[in-house]
């Protein structure tokens, strides 16, 4: 009995076998109760009817009796007797002649009133109450029959017969008494069997349990086959939470090939700078490998931030950190673009900035939005050129609002517009140093924002980039 043991003696930990057995064994007890309730009620009810016909029938068995004696203003000693004997609780009597009034019984004791049924000679049954010699107030059941009597044609005897409801009550106990055992017997049977089915039940979640015991490193989901349906809503949150691990560790496990595909050129020439200079100590030859030390540092440096960029924008649980606010772009571009004029006056790019007078409300992270457009600044200042002209445009269009990077730079072929926004992709035949990743970069931050990035020949012949960001989902009302 030791799965009992561990049912009745609680370990301090939620047991669900425990509060399914207490939620179900709480309402078998208050069902007990109330079937004994009912199951009395009913048996009191069948009482009272069976004690009514036999007073009903008692009643008129003594008043047919009484009308055929010659009772002169008495009754006989052997009828007296048979008022009195009381067998079965017929303790209260009352025979009464319309001529001689009162022949014997109780006084106190009233006929029921005068009705169709009783002049008939039919028994009127009626509950009533009186106070015996002893001052005892007593609830009474009594049935009172009028007859014609036989030996003297003008005269009527009324007879009515009492008893108390002792016996009644008694009987409906002893019925109960009868039926309670029967019936803890059922509950409890029934008890017992829910007990085992609940054992039974649990057993369908040993599968599962050994299934995700044997897994170390697996992160697949667990599938809905065979899991019983009230813990689906648990196994599909668990499968949530290895699909956001897998997410991380894919992440991660991105991270790690992009670092090393990055970091592995810039550190090879360093290497190969330093084993240079310590072959030839020349101040020449140093300061040559100290310049290349420093470029390939800076490029390094530089990979290695597009790289925490690029994580920090695939990354979901960073996202959720910042969460979308409502933003004006007509404010915040222009703020945006102000840290980037040192920049471009040092690249000698002319940047400039054509937006509406009006709110452009979108749903968005402004430090995303920073990074976005740096990104798309830097390509532009990178690959454009000295003495180009670069524009940030901000408009509405039907689908929402749409910012725009533009410059009259080289451009790119056609045939390679669609391919810009893949991780390290460059442009064939490009001699400027990048990592590949800017484009990307602003592809993540884009889709963050739900928003649709297009890459397009410039008007002038260069790049452009528009970025459609759908309308805010917040409305405000702008004075």
């Amino acid at each position: 009995m030791a799965w009992l043991y561990r049912i009745t003696e609680p370990d301090g930990r939620p047991s669900l076998r425990r509060h399914l057995l207490s939620s179900l064994l709480v309402p078998l007890m208050v069902l007990l109760v109330i079937e004994s309730l009912v199951t009395y009620g009913g048996a009191l009810i069948y009482s009272n009817h069976v004690h009514d016909r036999d007073l009903a029938d008692d009643a008129t068995t003594l008043a047919q009796m009484l009308s055929q004696e010659d009772l002169g203003g008495q009754i006989s000693p052997q009828a007296r007797f048979l008022l009195e004997y009381a067998p079965e609780g017929h303790n209260y009597f009352n025979v009464s002649s319309q001529r001689h009034g009162l022949l014997a019984g109780t006084a106190e004791l009233q006929p029921a009133p005068l009705s169709g049924a009783s002049q008939d000679g039919e028994p009127e049954l009626y509950s009533t109450s009186i106070f015996t010699h002893t001052q005892k107030h007593r609830d009474l059941r009594a049935a009172t029959v009028r007859i014609p009597n036989l030996r003297d044609p003008s005269d009527q005897l009324t007879v009515t017969m009492a008893e108390t409801f002792h016996d009644r009550h008694q009987r409906a106990r002893e019925i109960l008494l009868l039926t309670i055992p029967a019936q803890a017997i059922l509950i409890a049977s029934v008890f017992m069997l829910v007990l085992y089915g609940v054992r039974v039940g649990l057993r369908q979640l040993d599968p599962l349990t050994t299934r995700l015991a044997a897994r170390e490193h697996d992160l697949a989901p667990i599938g809905d086959a065979d899991v019983p349906v009230e813990i689906l809503p648990l196994t599909r949150t668990i499968d949530a939470l290895f699909a956001r691990q897998r997410s991380m560790l894919s992440l991660q496990e991105r991270f790690i090939a992009d670092a090393a595909h990055q970091l592995k050129t810039p550190l090879a020439g360093l290497r190969v700078h330093v084993e240079r200079a310590q072959a030839d100590p020349s101040k020449e030859t140093v300061n040559d490998a100290l310049q290349h030390i420093l470029r390939l540092t800076q490029r390094a440096s530089r990979a290695s931030s597009q790289l925490l960029a690029l994580t920090r924008a695939q990354s979901p649980e960073l996202n959720e950190a910042s969460p979308l606010v409502l933003l004006d772009l007509a404010q915040v571009v222009p703020e945006l673009l102000g840290v980037r004029v040192h920049d471009a006056i040092t690249a000698g790019v002319d940047l400039g900035y054509e937006g509406p007078a009006g709110p452009v409300w979108i749903d968005g992270d402004r430090i995303s939005l920073q990074e976005m457009l740096d990104n798309l600044i830097d390509n532009s200042l990178r690959y454009a050129g000295r003495d180009s002209i670069l524009t940030v445009g901000l408009s509405t269009v039907p689908a929402g609002a749409c910012l725009s990077v533009e410059d009259n730079g080289p451009g790119v072929p056609p045939a390679f517009l669609e391919r810009l926004g893949e991780r390290f992709f460059r442009v064939p035949g490009i001699t400027e140093e990048g990592t590949g990743l800017g484009l990307a970069i602003v592809q993540r931050i884009a889709e963050r924002h739900h928003a649709q990035v297009h890459y397009l020949s410039g008007s002038a012949g260069g790049l452009r980039v528009e970025v459609v960001f759908p309308p805010a989902r917040t409305s405000r009302i702008v004075g």
